[in-house]
Formats: structure tokens, sequence, C-alpha cells
């Protein structure tokens, strides 16, 4: 359960929370949820997102749900340090796509009393820790994990399986390409992969002469 640090007007430093899981789990539905009930108490609240992600709109923070808030597009990391001066709430969405300088802008950020609140996945098609989320992850005061349901046997889902042979690391896309999977679910999938992937040669086959 997540809850919110208590406010210490003698302590001026901020803190980072991190809302991280598979595909379709509601990582973005979450961090709008914390970002809007911010803005509701008046707090002076910044949204960021990495420039490539552009899959619902060019500026929103979009969720699965159709659930919008407007954010800032930004190239790298350290465009969002010099942004959110004077915020009390920064909001990071995607944060696997950003680069490893995202782990020091969000410890600078909460070193000058800001709330920072960042949302991505935390592995990647391979079933790998994702860029900057395992340190951020580490730095963090709140880690929140959440999850999806296996669309292939209804039990929790924490892996983002991809459904196409595209191997880039980076492949922005929904459920024509990606489904959320248990670990078993997974595990079989990828083995189910492997074995579709062996070529044989003409050298391991065995000629009958042989048996």
């Amino acid at each position: 359960m997540f809850l919110e640090n208590t406010v210490n007007p003698k302590e001026q430093f901020g803190w980072i929370e991190v809302i991280c899981g598979s595909m379709f789990s509601g990582k973005t539905e979450e961090l709008i949820r914390r970002l809007k009930r911010a803005q509701f108490a008046k707090q002076k609240v910044e949204i960021f997102k990495p420039m490539i992600d552009t899959r619902y709109h060019e500026e929103m923070v979009i969720s699965h749900d159709a659930n919008e808030i407007r954010s800032t597009p930004v190239p790298a990391a350290t465009n969002i340090r010099l942004l959110a001066d004077g915020c009390d709430v920064v909001g990071i969405d995607e944060a696997q796509f950003f680069d490893d300088e995202i782990v020091t802008v969000c410890n600078d950020l909460a070193n000058k009393g800001i709330r920072v609140v960042v949302a991505g996945l935390d592995m990647d098609f391979k079933g790998n820790p994702f860029g900057p989320m395992p340190a951020l992850m580490a730095t963090a005061e709140y880690v929140t994990k959440v999850h999806a349901v296996c669309t292939r046997t209804g039990n929790l889902a924490n892996y983002s399986f991809r459904k196409n042979n595209n191997e880039n690391l980076v492949l922005l896309g929904e459920v024509e390409e990606y489904e959320p999977l248990s670990r078993a679910a997974y595990y079989k999938a990828m083995l189910r992969e492997k074995v579709n992937t062996i070529k044989v040669t003409s050298e391991e086959i065995i000629s009958p002469k042989k048996i």
C-alpha cells in the first residue's frame, strides 16, 4: 500500500516514488491519479515524457483507459532539470526510455524538496531490467509494482511478451505488438519461440545408414 510522505516543515527534502510493472498493468493510470490529486490540492505540478513516445498524443500522457494529463515531451533527461524549477511535484512517464541521467535528475529534484513520481516498465520484452529503472527503484523512497492480468492464464502478469520478431529494444506498441503474461505463460512462450527458431542443418541430419 502506498502512503504519501508526511510533510515535515523542518526537512526541506522531497522524495521519489516509482510505479513499475508490465505493459497494461495500469502504471500510467496510477501516475495520472497521483498527479491529479496534487493538482487538486493547488500544488504546482509538471509532467514530462520522452519525446519518442507519440502513441496517443504528442503532448498528453494518456493511459490505456483514456485518462489523460498534459505533459511536456523532452528529448533527454537533463531537460527535465531545467523545466522543473519551482515545482512542488514532478511526474515522469515511460522513464525506461530515458538515458541514465534520469536517475541523477530525479535525485537532484528530490534533494531540492520536490516530490518526484516516476512510472515505467521494469523489464523489457526479453525479461531483463529495463534501462535506468533498476537504479530508480533502488534510490526511491517508495516503489509500487502493479500487475496486469495474463491473457493466457488469468493469473497476475508481470512480463511484457512481444508478439512479433522485431528485436529492437525500443518498439512502441499496444495490444497488436504486446501481451501481458504470467511467469509460467511467459516461460512457455519464450521456450516455444526458441524451438521455432532452431534450424536443423544438413550435417545434423542423421542418415538412415547410420541408424
